[in-house]
């Protein structure tokens, strides 16, 4: 049985939860794992699978849900927290004549794989079963649920920790909260199932023991990897996904020709892109949507978020976001590149300079020391040392335009707007107010005194007090 896109399949992700373990104002399922919220991890793998209609149970703040996920997934609404099973059941409106089946999966466990959900689809068609369980198995499964199997393989019960005989207990093989229902069953057996319990609550895995009861096959798909059924439900399960994640993302790109240094150090988030033949230097942080390219060098030490770098760049401890840089530029150690950069080929930026909302055209440098803001910077241009755009009034932004080819000598102030056209020099130390015209010299400072014997005559009066 081949896997391709499911019409006839539909997934319910129950992220209505509060995650009080979390201590935390935010949903549980809006915390981040690898630079992405643990739902979306979730929606990332039913879609890769296959699953086109998805659907959200959402409930403790839901609002800030909806707002994060956006309007591209079906949301039902369980506005009391009365169990599992009642979250499945908010779902029923949505279930269309055409869907088949139904997978469940909860919204906080982000480890999930396509290629795990698609076997557990798998086998739920191949046996035709009434329901298929995602299960694995623990060393120690103190506190889940055991999957009891007849001798023919089948799920005869689920036994809870609290409920369960020496020899249940003793079972390893334990309930992942992942399961593949037929639809027209699972509606069937939401409606029988009752809150006979300690918590007044509806559980979904009380649909299993009806369908047994019912004579319905129950089945279990057992996946050897534990790790990916982990459930997040406090910060120091959070921390563990999110060490789980980096090695997963690491291990992807080193197989995939990049080389990271020290991938224990090293911290690539979901979405980051990166081409072959790239080094990456310990206490790098790659984050968002990035884009890395080819024959790159990046780090130590360095923070790059939702930018985007052409091939063969240098980047050394500093700081690039939001922006865009071409071929073969060197950037740092300690620059800071804040939103808005644009970059061209061959460029440089050295020690020490910050750049905001700012331009730079081929083989231009701004070696170091220096904050351009708010500048379109053209081709063959160099920035001397000290150099400083003032582009705020105290009210409003303005614009520093430096045309191709000119020279700004070293502790200049560029006061906008001004345009400095193409071919002109600026004299070191000078605070330039107006426009300097192509091929000039923009000198703006006081001229100088030399007075001869100032110190002898100061030490002199000095001692005659």
């Amino acid at each position: 049985m081949e896997l391709g896109k499911f019409d006839d399949l539909a997934a319910i992700i129950l992220a209505a939860g509060q995650g009080t373990r979390m201590r935390s104002e935010l949903p549980k399922v809006l915390h981040k794992v690898a630079g992405q919220y643990l739902v979306q991890h979730v929606i990332k793998q039913c879609t890769q699978v296959g699953l086109d209609k998805i659907i959200l149970v959402i409930g403790h703040k839901g609002e800030q849900v909806q707002e994060a996920l956006g309007h591209d997934f079906l949301y039902a609404w369980q506005r009391e927290q009365l169990g599992t099973g009642h979250a499945v059941l908010q779902a029923e409106e949505f279930f269309t004549p055409d869907i088949k089946d139904v997978l469940v999966v909860c919204g906080d466990t982000p480890l999930l794989t396509k290629a795990t959900l698609g076997n557990l689809i798998k086998q739920h068609r191949e046996t035709d079963a009434a329901c298929t369980i995602l299960t694995t198995t623990l060393t120690d499964p103190t506190g889940y649920g055991r999957i009891i199997r007849n001798a023919q393989g089948e799920v005869i019960k689920i036994v809870e920790q609290k409920d369960g005989n020496p020899s249940e207990l003793e079972v390893k093989e334990i309930n992942s909260g992942t399961y593949c229902f037929k639809a027209s069953i699972l509606i069937e057996m939401l409606h029988k199932i009752k809150p006979d319990n300690k918590q007044g609550e509806y559980y979904l895995t009380d649909c299993i023991g009806l369908c047994r009861e019912s004579n319905l096959p129950v089945m279990a798909y057992l996946t050897t990897d534990a790790e990916e059924v982990m459930g997040i439900n406090s910060r120091i399960e959070l921390a563990k996904a999110e060490k789980a994640f980096q090695k997963r993302i690491n291990n992807y790109w080193l197989e995939n020709g990049v080389t990271i240094i020290d991938p224990l150090n090293t911290y690539i988030e979901a979405e980051v892109q990166i081409g072959t033949d790239t080094v990456i230097y310990p206490y790098t942080f790659l984050q968002g949507k990035t884009s890395i390219g080819k024959g790159c060098q990046i780090g130590p030490a360095c923070t790059i978020k939702d930018s985007k770098l052409a091939d063969k760049n240098i980047v050394l401890n500093s700081i690039i976001i939001e922006s865009e840089i071409g071929s073969l530029c060197t950037i740092g150690p300690f620059s800071y590149l804040r939103p808005g950069c644009k970059l061209g080929n061959q460029v440089k930026v050295g020690d020490f300079v910050e750049l905001k909302k700012t331009t730079v055209k081929d083989d231009s440098k701004i070696p170091h020391l220096s904050y351009v803001g708010d500048a379109n910077i053209g081709s063959k241009v160099n920035i001397g040392a000290g150099t400083i755009t003032c582009n705020y009034d105290g009210e409003k932004k303005w614009i520093t335009t430096i045309e191709d080819g000119v020279f700004i000598g070293s502790n200049s102030n560029l006061v906008a707007p001004v345009v400095i056209q193409e071919g002109a020099y600026v004299a070191a130390g000078s605070t330039i107010t107006t426009d300097v015209p192509a091929h000039a010299l923009g000198v703006a400072r006081g001229r100088q005194v030399n007075i001869p014997n100032w110190v002898k005559k100061r030490k002199a009066a000095k001692e005659n007090r």
